[in-house]
């Protein structure tokens, strides 16, 4: 029986994250953090554009959008602590370049934007976090921000 030469023990599974091409924490609660502050504005975007409304039909797709903005703001929360960071408390600039738009129907189109831009974030990150249950989150993100970019398209169509 001949030795056959065998290859050494691979130890990629041990491997840190950013070894293995994953993000770092940090750059993970930065990007997370970033986020929170975009959907923190989104939420006060739509709560505000919402009130007073007498269109039904906006004060219901800004009342969905805000639902959703806050359960997302929990969850990227919820993810940030399980980092061991803090979350953040800001609200992004979107919100006051929002805020100055007064036409109810510029700023849903500058509010879908904002939605877009999160759904660009998102995908640029998924690929890079390892975490599986983040990665879960991030796509259900990603997919329900797809919906309600949909349902302010169908909304200003109607609107036209």
């Amino acid at each position: 029986m001949m030795n056959e030469p065998s290859s050494p023990v691979c130890y990629g599974a041990g491997a840190d994250d950013q070894y293995m091409g994953f993000a770092s924490r940090d750059e993970i609660v930065a990007a997370l953090n970033e986020l929170l502050e975009a959907e923190r504005a989104g939420a006060r975007i739509a709560l505000a554009s919402g009130r007073g409304s007498e269109n039904v039909r906006f004060s219901e797709l800004m009342r969905i959008i805000r639902a959703d903005e806050a359960y997302w703001c929990a969850m990227l929360s919820r993810q940030i602590r399980g980092l061991g960071a803090v979350p953040s408390r800001r609200t992004g600039a979107f919100y006051g370049r929002a805020m100055d738009i007064v036409d109810p129907h510029e700023r849903t189109l500058f509010l879908n934007r904002g939605q877009s831009w999160v759904v660009r974030k998102l995908q640029a990150l998924m690929p890079r976090v390892r975490d599986e249950v983040l990665h879960m989150d991030l796509q259900r993100m990603a997919e329900r921000h797809g919906t309600n970019i949909k349902l302010a398209e169908a909304f200003l169509q109607d609107a036209g």
